[in-house]
């Protein structure tokens, strides 16, 4: 499969000092430049990679720019292809107009007038953008969403399968991930593809409800309980009963009601407080958390039994980081929402933008996400979102949790390895040291290893063939 090379531009031309002064100013303006001299040269260098955009003279030593132009048109999607552009010193209309009906995106003749140049590259740079994230769009549009939930990676893929197998059951279901990753997401998905969906679906934050209320705030209460318990009071359970009760954040429930809750799972039945006799419930209980519970019940603050009731029917949902394919597609999604919500004139984000959104980590994953596009779209004065519309922690690659990270590297009881050995080690040893004390620290995970070492991954890449 041939890869678009984003940045890269390739000129093909004949003039030598005409190649070189083009390929100054196009460098100066941020392009990665290739030169190619001949049009055999540049056809060779398409089979292996194709740029993000291509200018070439029409007439070459070895034959027509404008074959070229057809070739390349034929041989890519037209909303993905290279940019184009010809430049001629025998331009005419005909010229002209042979040209863009093979394919051009533009016509220059020489002598190029550098400004009008730049210009022109820039103008079709951005109409090739437009094309991309249209297209983008498009998919969006076509694709089905399951339930809310768009994604194209392996991880999510596999997800939304899982959810289908275990919509199917009846049993309890527990389902981890880390914060803003969509766990009530995948909860309301597991209730409206399971036979329960004509049912109630609640949620509860076990963490957002006074101790002293929980036990009556799930089981209800009889009158005149408690102080204040005027009249009997259906709790959660009874209140979903048909359906689906979604426990976020299970981790923080009480050990006291831990107890209760597990009893109501075995038994289908529960005891409003103050009252001497049970009720039947029909509820499928989810539990959500991003906690670790298998840590939790090695402390002795979750119970054992429970955790294994519950994990059963286990789900993990994965963070954005770990669904690399999705960070751009969703980020285009949350831009043309808030676009026709807010009635925005945002057109999308420019190449440097997408780069950043692709590279960075994301520690708050999907909520985060959004979070970024819709400050981007607020404060965005053009047509384009640029790095300087995303928050500042995306512009270093770095994130609080990284930087907490790299804290924990500094001050643990590791670095004392990297000076360890009967020898001082050398500078490069050190770097290769600190570089692994660092990936073992993330646990191998490269992208933040990167962004705690300060360099790119391709960088990091290299170190570590080289290693």
């Amino acid at each position: 499969m041939i890869t678009t090379q984003e940045n890269t531009l390739l000129v093909i031309e004949d003039d030598q000092a005409l190649a070189e002064l083009i390929s100054e100013e196009l460098e100066t303006a941020g392009w990665n430049v290739i030169i190619s001299h001949q049009l055999n040269a540049a056809l060779a260098q398409l089979q292996h990679s194709q740029p993000a955009m291509i200018v070439t003279d029409m007439r070459l030593p070895d034959g027509d720019g404008l074959d070229l132009v057809k070739q390349v048109r034929q041989s890519s999607d037209n909303s993905h292809g290279p940019g184009l552009i010809v430049i001629t010193a025998f331009g005419s209309v005909k010229q002209a107009v042979a040209a863009l009906h093979a394919g051009a995106d533009d016509f220059l003749t020489k002598p190029l007038d550098m400004e009008h140049f730049l210009l022109a590259v820039s103008r079709v740079a951005e109409a090739r953008q437009l094309k991309v994230e249209l297209q983008q769009f498009r998919q969006l549009g076509k694709q089905q969403h399951f339930y809310g939930m768009f994604g194209q990676s392996p991880a999510m893929r596999k997800l939304f399968e899982q959810i289908k197998i275990i919509a199917k059951s009846q049993g309890p279901v527990l389902i981890q991930g880390e914060s803003g990753a969509g766990k009530e997401l995948v909860a309301k998905a597991l209730h409206q593809e399971s036979d329960r969906a004509q049912g109630p679906f609640l949620a509860v934050n076990c963490a957002g409800i006074p101790s002293e209320l929980l036990e009556s705030e799930f089981f209800g209460h009889a009158a005149g309980a408690f102080t204040g318990a005027g009249k009997k009071r259906k709790g959660l359970m009874q209140q979903a009963n048909g359906g689906s009760l979604l426990l976020d954040e299970i981790g923080e429930m009480p050990l006291a009601l831990q107890v209760k809750l597990l009893r109501a799972l075995e038994d289908g039945s529960v005891r409003p407080v103050g009252q001497d006799t049970e009720e039947k419930v029909d509820v499928r209980i989810m539990a959500a958390t991003h906690r670790d519970l298998e840590q939790k019940v090695k402390d002795g603050s979750f119970r054992e039994d429970l955790y294994y009731r519950l994990e059963a029917f286990g789900l993990s949902v994965p963070a954005l980081r770990e669904r690399e394919e999705d960070q751009e597609l969703l980020a285009q999604l949350f831009l043309r929402q808030l676009v026709s919500e807010r009635g925005a004139k945002v057109k999308g984000f420019d190449e440097k933008a997408l780069k950043l959104i692709r590279d960075y980590d994301f520690p708050g994953n999907v909520r985060e996400l959004h979070n970024v596009v819709e400050r981007a779209v607020a404060f965005c004065d053009n047509d384009w979102i640029a790095p300087h519309h995303l928050p500042k922690r995306m512009l270093t690659g770095t994130s609080p949790i990284v930087n907490s990270d790299k804290a924990e590297v500094l001050q643990s009881n590791e670095e004392q390895a990297l000076l360890s050995g009967p020898v001082l080690p050398t500078l490069p040893e050190l770097q290769k040291r600190y570089v692994r004390m660092v990936l073992d620290t993330v646990e191998g995970n490269k992208r933040r290893a990167a962004a705690i070492l300060g360099i790119g991954r391709k960088t990091l890449y290299r170190w570590l063939e080289e290693d």
